[in-house]
């Protein structure tokens, strides 16, 4: 019987190690190969690199030559850095005025909020572009931040929402015993306890707006032209290798934002406890 027993443990191990592997070689291989084809020799995307060179990440720095690029980054930039401030901003008190509140109401309007991650990007994307339209209003960085604000806020929502059903309802009664404010209270009491989930969400929110493709290819124009868009017309036209080189630049300052994050909220931390 014990035979048996461990014959069927290690048949689980391999066939779970198998699994975990695969699984790992699909998310990461993807990234390895963008790594590698952007310090390839060749003049077009290829892979395997027939030789090795830093002359893309060379032509991707150069102002002149990539302006175009930088622009768009720049478009990017500031389009996920304005929609991410507001939606912390509108996704914070959202979720504190959710969580306190058992009426099925509120569950209905939590599943409203959280509704823009299941409907399809395109869809949406035409949707905010005809709703503008209608109002007479043309194509802009205002129009493509409240396109990205409604994309992203559920990120936000959803990891503060988290954040507040580990707290103690207990610790503000208290605070309000030994005579605190609301205000008081919530700067000194609740904000710390769901920083982490805030900045969790809003390191997501930023991502995603960043790659957001749907709303940014609707609601751009040749002014505001988006990185993910700049990229997209750069692999239909020419393949150019500078693409493989922005992904490069674009994987590694995430991971080290990743890495930030960590150390700034302890969210590894957390989770381990």
């Amino acid at each position: 019987m014990t035979h048996r027993n461990t014959i069927s443990d290690q048949s689980y191990s391999v066939v779970m190690g198998g699994l975990a592997t695969l699984s790992v070689a699909i998310l990461v291989g993807p990234v390895i190969i963008v790594l590698l084809t952007s310090f390839t020799s060749s003049r077009v995307l290829t892979f395997p690199p027939p030789g090795f060179s830093i002359e893309w990440y060379r032509d991707l720095f150069d102002p002149v030559r990539s302006g175009h690029i930088h622009s768009a980054l720049a478009n990017s930039v500031w389009v996920a850095a304005i929609a991410t401030a507001l939606a912390v901003v509108v996704a914070t008190a959202a979720a504190l005025a959710m969580a306190r509140s058992n009426r099925a109401s509120a569950r209905a309007l939590e599943a409203s909020f959280m509704s823009p991650l299941i409907l399809p990007g395109l869809s949406y994307g035409l949707a905010a572009l005809m709703f503008f339209s209608i109002l007479g209003f043309r194509p802009s960085i205002n129009h493509l931040i409240a396109g990205h604000l409604v994309v992203i806020a559920p990120f936000i929502f959803r990891t503060t929402l988290a954040s507040l059903t580990q707290f103690n309802p207990a610790l503000l009664e208290s605070s309000a015993s030994l005579g605190a404010g609301r205000l008081y209270a919530f700067r000194r009491i609740t904000l710390p306890i769901i920083t982490p989930g805030i900045v969790a969400g809003a390191f997501l929110a930023f991502v995603a707006s960043m790659d957001n493709v749907p709303v940014s290819l609707f609601l751009s124009n040749a002014r505001t032209n988006m990185l993910p868009i700049r990229m997209w017309g750069m692999m239909e036209t020419t393949l150019d290798v500078r693409i493989a080189a922005i992904s490069g630049v674009i994987i590694v300052a995430v991971l080290v934002a990743m890495v930030v994050m960590d150390r700034l909220t302890g969210l590894t931390r957390r989770m381990s406890m």
